[in-house]
């Protein structure tokens, strides 16, 4: 086995049990791509078994900090077992689940999602990656599950020193490429069903840490009788299905009704009109705009139409710490336009998925825009990600999703 050992005073984070080592911490030592080694403080102390990354600045992702335990097949049939386990806690309301978050249920770099009975695997790390054989298998042992497709296709593989891979990994014809399925799925989620591809889609397919934001953006519209309302960063209209819904139920779709998705990704928008469908609802009352979101607040704005709420959900603006301060000027720029379309008493939901942007950050971020704009609102509630996206004490870095629901006075 083996060995990685750190400079002086640079063992207080795993002593913590956070799971990374930076490559700036490491004195001596080294292994190859996804190789488990044994980190040790500079005296020598057992600290964890991690997996090493040559190329990465994150140079071991630490499986373990138990030393008698073993990195093998039951060790990733146990964690497996907890982290399926864990989501039996959450109410989700949903067949779309995410079963493992990476680091947070112990299995750093690998991201695994349920939709209804197919798993949709990401493989972001040297170590999940060498292990990929034996983490199938692991996973083709979960209940109610008859395939599984591997997106290893996001650009922080690269960092690892990865090339990107798609494909079935698991099913009816067993292992490999021979395995066959279609790759359009439907889920239900709280109210309504929404269509996806896990083969095209972002991420694994789907946006589900929104899951929750989406149904309370729903109960916001049938409580505050929404009859206008912009989706920015719409994607495949989770939000603007949410929307419709609760007008529809609350009898709010008639003439005066009107929800507007922008996005400028046309196939996304294409499967956005197919939602509609798919839930009955009415097309009449909803346009799709294939557009800039910032060049379209502004035209908007300048067209002097305004709304009733509004949805910012943008792409990651902030991949990193370094790219903080030109994202905050990004997402200011957003919301002040948003707060200017806003009717009196209008709902701003405004988000940052940027692991750069703090939860702080943002809040201070909006606080500016709504300065510049010249109004001022009432934060309602703040949002994180769904439940079965969780975070723990021991790693802040799983914050990624922060957002505010804001009201505007």
């Amino acid at each position: 086995m083996k060995t990685i050992r750190l400079k002086p005073g640079k063992d207080r984070a795993a002593l913590r049990g956070h799971p990374w080592i930076f490559d700036s911490a490491i004195a001596t030592g080294g292994g190859d791509s996804g190789e488990t080694v044994r980190v040790e403080s500079h005296e020598g102390a057992f600290l964890g078994w991690g997996a090493f990354s040559p190329t990465s600045k994150i140079r071991v992702r630490i499986w373990s900090f138990i030393q008698e335990e073993r990195i093998d097949e039951s060790f990733f049939l146990k964690q497996i077992k907890n982290s399926v386990q864990a989501r039996e806690y959450f109410d989700l309301q949903s067949d779309g689940v995410r079963l493992i978050h990476g680091e947070v249920d112990g299995l750093p770099g690998l991201i695994v999602d349920r939709y209804t009975d197919v798993l949709v695997v990401q493989f972001l790390s040297a170590g999940s990656e060498r292990f990929k054989s034996v983490i199938t298998k692991a996973l083709a042992t979960v209940d109610g599950v008859s395939r599984i497709y591997e997106r290893s296709d996001s650009g922080v593989r690269a960092l690892e020193g990865l090339e990107p891979k798609t494909g079935w990994l698991w099913g009816p014809g067993g292992f490999g490429n021979e395995v066959k399925g279609d790759t359009q799925i439907v889920i239900r989620e709280h109210d309504w069903l929404l269509s996806l591809d896990i083969e095209e889609g972002h991420k694994t397919g789907f946006y589900l840490d929104q899951r929750d934001s989406r149904k309370l953006f729903s109960e916001y519209a049938k409580r505050l009788d929404f009859t206008r309302i912009l989706n920015c960063y719409c994607y495949t209209g989770g939000f603007t299905v949410a929307a419709l819904k609760a007008m529809q139920a609350k009898g709010n779709l008639d003439e005066g009704a009107y929800v507007l998705s922008v996005d400028s990704s046309a196939p996304a928008l294409e499967k956005a009109k197919e939602q509609l469908k798919l839930n009955a609802l009415d097309s009449t009352y909803a346009e799709f705009r294939d557009a800039d979101v910032n060049q379209t607040l502004r035209e908007l704005i300048k067209a002097g139409e305004t709304f009733d709420a509004i949805v910012l959900d943008p792409p990651k603006f902030a991949p990193s710490a370094a790219h903080a301060e030109r994202a905050a000027r990004a997402y200011k720029d957003i919301n002040r336009l948003a707060f200017k379309l806003l009717n009196p008493k209008g709902v701003l939901f405004t988000f940052s998925c940027s692991g750069g942007i703090s939860a702080d950050l943002f809040h201070k971020i909006v606080a500016s825009a709504g300065t510049d704009a010249g109004v001022d609102g009432f934060i309602m509630q703040r949002l994180g990600a769904a439940p079965d996206h969780p975070m723990t004490i021991n790693f802040p870095e799983g914050e990624y999703l922060k957002g505010l629901v804001v009201l505007k006075k």
